[in-house]
Parts: structure tokens; sequence; C-alpha cells
């Protein structure tokens, strides 16, 4: 849900801003998952596995849950409000696509880029398959460092061996010593006697072996350990294989035969034990490979598969990123690549599955070693003629094979497609961090080998969503998991009790962590949905995602139905050819003028923050605008002068106009966002104006709407963006966040107090009469009538005498409102704290200017601002201390 929504935001925002935006849709045939699902389904129903069916039988049932599975996921992402071409639907096992992989493994065959050898892979001994290193996620777990004795074969004694990995010492042929290792450079030309087995080992001297880990001499496991095998490499040593493709000790060694890896473990101990030969054992925790997929612990396997030689791209892929060709975003990930690729090994592609693109080899019964490869969809022509010589390869390839064509297969390579032409390289790429080895890697690489260029100049790399997760402790240690229910009180803000912990983690079912984006959908809506999934799409690596964002933004969404209702009541009097003649921006109020210069800050700002891909902040800022500035702000202004209770009808008429310019800019602005709700307020506005033409001769705001408003949908209305002749007006801004404070100053009196919202009371300004700041408030009154319920506003040098009021300083003016005299406590109270908490500050400041090395090393402008701060709240101090002492001697 979080990537189709940034996607989607995106294309929606390029499309409104005039480009020709294609987003293609399409799934992907996700080999091992599906395969694994499909199997169990099947295990389950009918108690047969894989192998009981015929490759064409259980492929059709593949074919048959893939149609099922799609359906929902396509209704999902419809449902989601993604804008795709959906007439260009793609499949990574289409015909197409499946072309496109012949083509390509045909081209790197031939160029001796592809080849077939005998390798120690990653081996998923649950799906039965290799892995690609970039497959395997690695987890630490608690076990033991074993001590072994192995007799030398002249009788001579014994040697220890240290291993983490007992079950393996079945496959040993040798035993290492480091070079260095001048304790151990006797045993050159010795033998040991591998227990067990009863095997003689020689001893090599290799670089590799660390002198000071466990006893300096490791045994030698070529066939079943990744350092060994190199060892084995370097030495020509025997690789003997012990296990089954099921992760079971195969039949070479009939008493552990049939155990499994972990079994074998226990058992190789016990009878080593029973030997006397278990000099010790440690405590050593190992880092363990586990499968992506299924979560079986990896096992090292000697095994014939097909490879790409990686050894040609890794130039090509440091100097993509390197020379700015493809922007990583954000740049941080930029080191996390160069390691990945700095230590490439050759790309293990091939899968022992039948569900993928079967590799498009075919063997020589007689001899298999002759091999064709072709690149049709058809069977090649010699198979044709003797269809009983050949055989074609069984396994299947990696699904991030057909994956690293995407760009281009699917706008219809291999031909020379007028698609492929346009859209060839791709604008940009949206992924998350976790695949950018397994996909945007693979994609750099095959879009420059077979394009000639990369596939998109950039890609943004989102955060991983992380839920929150709570438990308890049981007795015995172990922890219990917090039920639904109450996973979803304390996600909406309830207590947790003492004995309940919580913390961020990845989202697992068994944790009860999941947030479901369909189930968002039913309960908070769509746009709410996205909104929330779009404010939460900051550029670290994890997102915390906190379920009452989603809320938050359903209140939002509520707040943008609601602030426009109000608006469309407020416009029955305006008609279309009055929208037409302008608005007169002689007349602006500041407020007006105001509003219109923060939308256009809010706009300019607003595309900058798209085009860095700070979605986060994008969303935050025009929710910021719509709520906290229109709907607060501007709506409560206008009203007086709405409802005809202030001002001319020429006033009532601009007010409408503008009220009908900023919802229009604001919708646009929030369509690639929240587009269901806008697309409706939109059509509203359309109809309701539906008659409207567009003038030359008027201001620029009314022009740009009218525009708008002419286009069919606001999926096709032009994003927002600065007018011509506009700039952002900074002193009226400045005069109107002035009446701002103004506003909170007195609100704020008012609540401290606990004042009765329909209780209006007088206010004192007391200030001299040269300050700027009261001309200000005098001229907008109307501002501050509209805002808070005040009687008459008295201009005043010195505070009243004989009044007991609450009081407030704002910059050099102080506001002073008179209380009842049931008030007067609480009102030395909140001074009182008020007090205490300025004395802080005070102290606080005085304290950082007392430092000789701060005051030397910061920069001028920042202890400037600290003795500002300083004189201020000694200010304030003198002025509340003042009140004190009037209450008290009232």
């Amino acid at each position: 849900a979080l990537v189709n929504t940034l996607q989607d935001v995106l294309i929606r925002w390029k499309r409104m801003s005039g480009f020709e935006a294609l987003w293609v849709p399409g799934t992907d045939h996700a080999g091992i998952a599906t395969q694994t699902v499909v199997e169990r389904n099947l295990i389950a129903k009918t108690g047969k596995k894989r192998k009981d069916f015929s490759r064409e039988e259980f492929l059709q049932h593949v074919w048959d849950w893939k149609e099922k599975s799609e359906k929902e996921i396509l209704q999902q992402l419809r449902r989601l409000g993604s804008s795709c071409d959906w007439s260009r639907l793609r499949f990574t096992m289409d015909e197409q696509c499946s072309k496109a992989v012949r083509v390509v493994f045909k081209k790197m065959f031939d160029e001796n880029l592809i080849y077939r050898g005998d390798y120690l892979v990653n081996w998923d001994p649950v799906t039965q398959t290799a892995l690609a290193d970039d497959e395997v996620e690695y987890e630490e777990q608690s076990s033991f460092l074993w001590h072994f004795r192995y007799p030398l074969e002249d009788g001579s004694g014994y040697i220890v061996v240290a291993t983490t990995r007992p079950e393996t010492m079945l496959g040993d042929v040798a035993i290492a010593y480091s070079p260095k290792d001048k304790k151990h450079e006797n045993l050159a030309g010795k033998k040991a006697v591998l227990p067990l087995v009863g095997r003689t080992l020689s001893f090599i001297a290799d670089h590799h072996v660390d002198p000071e880990f466990g006893t300096g001499l490791v045994k030698v496991t070529p066939a079943h350990d990744p350092n060994d095998y190199e060892m084995g490499i370097r030495h020509g040593l025997e690789m003997i294989n012990i296990m089954t493709p099921e992760g079971k000790i195969n039949d070479q060694f009939p008493e552990f035969a049939g155990l499994t890896m972990q079994e074998a473990r226990m058992t190789v101990v016990k009878r080593m034990e029973e030997l006397k030969l278990v000099e010790k054992i440690e405590p050593h925790t190992l880092r363990v490979g586990v499968s992506y997929r299924s979560k079986a612990i990896i096992e090292p396997y000697l095994s014939k598969q097909w490879f790409v030689r990686m050894s040609a791209f890794k130039e090509p892929l440091l100097s993509a990123v390197k020379n700015s060709k493809v922007r990583l975003i954000p740049k941080n990930f930029e080191n996390t690549y160069f390691h990945w690729i700095e230590n490439l090994r050759d790309w293990c592609i091939s899968r022992q599955l039948w569900w993928g693109h079967q590799i498009p080899i075919w063997y020589n019964k007689e001899d298999p070693s002759r091999m064709i490869c072709h690149d049709g969809l058809d069977i090649p022509s010699e198979v044709k003629a003797h269809p009983d010589k050949w055989v074609q390869e069984e396994d299947v390839l990696d699904t991030w094979f057909s994956s690293a064509l995407w760009p281009f297969s699917v706008l219809g390579y291999p031909e020379k497609t007028p698609d492929l032409a346009k859209f060839y390289p791709n604008s940009t790429l949206i992924t998350g961090h976790d695949i950018l080895f397994f996909w945007v890697a693979r994609m750099i690489m095959m879009g420059e080998y077979v394009m000639g260029e990369v596939p998109f100049p950039e890609t943004f790399l989102h955060g991983l969503i992380y839920g929150k997760s709570y438990w308890r402790y049981n007795k015995n240690g172990s922890i219990a998991y917090a039920s639904p229910e109450e996973r979803a009180s304390f996600d909406r803000g309830a207590p947790l009790p003492s004995e309940v912990h919580s913390k961020w983690e990845k989202m697992s079912k068994s944790k009860g962590n999941i947030i479901d984006p369909p189930e968002m959908i039913d309960i908070y809506g769509t746009d709410a949905t996205r909104m929330a999934l779009c404010a939460s799409a900051n550029q670290n690596r994890q997102i915390d995602l906190d379920v009452r964002k989603f809320e938050e933004y359903k209140n939002f969404a509520n707040k943008v139905w609601n602030g426009a209702r109000f608006v469309f009541m407020n416009l029955e009097s305006l008609s279309s050819d009055e929208l037409s003649e302008g608005v007169d921006l002689s007349t602006l109020l500041l407020e007006d003028k105001w509003i219109l210069s923060l939308l256009g800050s809010t706009i300019s700002r607003t595309n900058e923050l798209l085009e860095e891909y700070s979605f986060d902040i994008a969303a935050t800022t025009a929710y910021d605008f719509f709520w906290k500035d229109f709907c607060a702000y501007y709506l409560e202004i206008a009203k007086p002068i709405l409802f005809g209770k202030k001002g001319s009808p020429l006033d009532q008429k601009n007010k409408q106009k503008i009220l009908v310019i900023v919802l229009t800019s604001c919708i646009r602005l929030l369509h690639p966002m929240t587009p269901f709700i806008t697309e409706e307020i939109f059509s509203l506005l359309k109809d309701h104006f539906s008659s409207v033409t567009e003038k030359s001769s008027v201001d620029v705001y009314t022009k740009e709407t009218v525009s708008a408003l002419k286009s069919p949908r606001c999926i096709v209305a032009p994003y927002p963006t600065v007018l011509p002749g506009t700039k952002r007006e900074e002193a009226i801004e400045y005069t109107f966040q002035f009446m701002q404070e103004l506003i909170y100053g007195v609100r704020n009196i008012r609540a401290e107090m606990q004042l009765a919202p329909n209780l209006a009371t007088d206010l004192f300004i007391v200030g001299k009469k040269e300050d700027a700041n009261l001309e200000i408030i005098k001229n907008h009154l109307g501002i501050l009538h509209a805002m808070v319920r005040v009687n008459e506003v008295h201009f005043v040098n010195t505070p009243p005498q004989n009044h007991f009021s609450a009081t407030s300083v704002l910059r050099d003016l102080t506001l002073l409102i008179p209380l009842p005299e049931e008030l007067k406590e609480k009102e030395f109270s909140r001074l009182t704290k008020e007090k205490e908490k300025l004395i802080l500050q005070q102290n606080g400041i005085i304290q950082k200017l007392g430092n000789p090395e701060f005051v030397q090393k910061a920069p001028e402008a920042l202890v400037q601002k600290y003795k500002i701060n300083l004189e201020q709240t000694e200010k304030e101090l003198v002025e509340i201390s003042k009140k004190l002492n009037d209450l008290s001697m009232a």
C-alpha cells in the first residue's frame, strides 16, 4: 500500500503538472513464494505434494491460483486509487515478458555471461532450491563451539580442531592452519584420521585461517562451507557432499543417513563423547543464514546451477551511481550500494522450482555437454526433428531475472515499439530500500547491458513500515503477545499496564503488529489511509506507523469536506458570471492578502517537496494550510462579511470569490494524496460554476481558477503553481502573524482562567502611543472580533487601577482582561507558575551567556538572539512580579 500510494501521488502530480505520465500496472510471478503457497494448499486439500503431480498438472493449479490472487491484488490497487493505465496490464510470465526473458538469456549465454557449473550455493531445504546471496537473511543464534580431538595417523597423539557445525565433519577432507602459525608448522606432511568415518586428512597451510580462533586448526569441508570451498579450489581438495536436497544426511554415511542436519549434529556430538574425543564445549554466538521466504536455515550445498558472471558488470554498476547516472535518494544508501557491488559474487539464477520461466536450454540425452539455447517461445527445430534425443532443463530462472527486465519488457522489448522509444529510459523508480540489490541494482545492470543506458535517472528508496508489538513476560521467561483487542486499545492510546512492554518491530502475524491496508480503508476511508501513509513516508530506514495517524487523517478528510461544504453554503449568491469578472484587488483586506500570499508560498513549497520525494512534509504542509490557516483563520474571519454583519456587498463578493480561488487551489494541491474527496469537491465546483467564462482582463487568481474549472476532471486539472506577477508578501504575513499572536494571547488568558466560551469581556491593551503594533491592532480590529469574544477594546498608556484582571505580555504590549473577583486566587496561582517558568528560563540563558567558550565560538547572531531573549524574559518577570504584588495587596 505504501509504495503504490507514493507512486500514485507522484504520477498524479506529474500528470497534473503537464507531463505525459505513464504508469504501467503489473504483477510478478514470485516463484518461490507462489509455489510454496500452492503446494501447501494442495497438501491440505488433497494430501499430495508437488511431485505427486505431473509438471503440467501442478502448473495448472498454480495458474488457477495466480488468476484468483491477481484479481484480488488488482482490486486492492484500484480501491487504493492507483491511477495506472489499466489497458497496459502486464505480468512477468505473460507472452511479451517471456519473450524478453528468452532473448536476453540467449544474448548473455552466447556472450559467455551465463554459465552452468558445480558451485556451492545457498540451499533452502524446505523449498529445495538454491537462493542468491541477497535472498539470505542473517540472524544471531546462541550455540556452541565444539573442540574435537582428531587422532594423528602415526599414532603420536592427536590434534584439536574447533567447529561450530559438528555434523559437517562427515565431509571433512583436510585440516588447515595459518602459514603464520609457527606452533602448527610441524604438522606439514602428516595426516590425521577422521573419527566416525576413518578417512585420512592432510594438513594444509592457508591464509584464510585465523590462528587466534579456537585452536588455530580448522577442519575443511569444501562441499558445505563457502570459505572451505574456496580453500578446496585453491588446494585441489576432494569435495564430498553429505546432504540430500531435503536437508538430510545421505546414504554414504549409513549410521547417520536420514537424519536432519540438526539431528545429525546432536548424534555426532554424542558419538564423539562416547569415544572420549570431545576436548571441551564453549558457548558461542552464531550468525545463521535463513531463507527470506521459507525461514529455513540455509545449508551450503554443492550442486549444478546456472550463474551470471557478475565481474563484467561490476564497473558499470559502480560508475552508474558514482557518476550520477542514477541518483539514489536518500543519498546515504550509496555506501550500502557500493559495499554490495564491491563484494559481488556470481549471481545464481537457477531455481529448482516448476513455477517460473523454464530455462531455455535443451540437453542432448546422449551427450549432456551438447546444449541448445533457444530464444523463441516455441521448441528449437533440432528438438522438433528429434524430440526423443533432447530434454529441456527442468530448473526455472530466479524471479528477479525477469523483474530486472521490467523497465523495457513492459514497453514492448525485444520489438522496437513506439512506447519503448518514448518511455525508455523511465523517469523514476520508487521502492523499498530492502530490494536495493534484489531489484534496483539488477535493473540498472540489465538496462545498461540490453538497452545501452540506465533504466531511470533516480530512485527513491522508502523506509520499511514497522508496527508496534505489545507483550507480557510469562513466569518461565517466555513472552505472550497481547490479544488483538488489547492491541487495538493500546494503539488508540489506552495507557499500558506496568506489566505490558512495547516495541516497534517488523510486522509479523505472530507478533500481532500487522497493519492491514484494506482494513484501514474499511475503517478510515481510502483518502485518510493514503494521507496517513504519505505523512509517514519519511526518508528514514524505518517507518514507525502509529495507527492513530489513520484516525487523525480521517478527521482531516472530514475537515476538508466540512470546510468545502461551508464554502458552498456561502456561494449561493455568487453566479458564474460574477466569478468570471474577477476579484477587485484594490479592496482586499489584510486577511485576503495574507491567505493569497500564504497560498502561493504553500504551493511553491509543496511542489519543491514532491520534487525532492519528501512526501511526508508535502502532506503535512498541505494539511497545515487547509486546516490551520484556511479553516481555522480565514473562514472564521470571513464569516461576519459573508453573513452580511459587516462590510459592503463588494466586500462580500470579494470574499466569496477568494473562497472559490483558495478552495479550487487547495483541492488540486491535495488531489495526488487524497484523490477521491477532492475529485468529488471539484465536480461540485464545476457544477456550481458550469457557465464560467475565461476573460483575459481579469486578475491572475481568477484566470487560473477559471482555467482549472474548465478541466473535465480534477485528475487532469493543472496542478497549482506560483502565478506570474505574484510574490510572497512578507510584510503582510508579518502583520497577520502579529494579529495571530494577539489572538493567541487573549485566548490563552481566557483558557487559563477558564472563562466560558460565550462570555464576552473587555480587553485593555497597554502600550506606548508610538508603538507601531498598536496601530496594526487598531486597523484590524475586525480580525480580533471575528476570532475572540471581546466587547470593548481599550488602548491605554498605563494599566487601569482598581481592576482585578488577568494579563499577558505581547512583545512590548500588555494584554489585560478584567475578571470577576472569584477568579483572583486562580489568577494568583497562574502567575506564580508563570514566574517560576520564567526564572528557570532566565537562569538557563544567563548560564549560557556566562560560558566564555560559548560566547567565543557561537555565531554572533545566535549570541545576540540569547541576549534579546534574556531582555524579554526579564521584562516579563518585572511585569509578572508587579501583578503578583498588586494581587496580594488587593
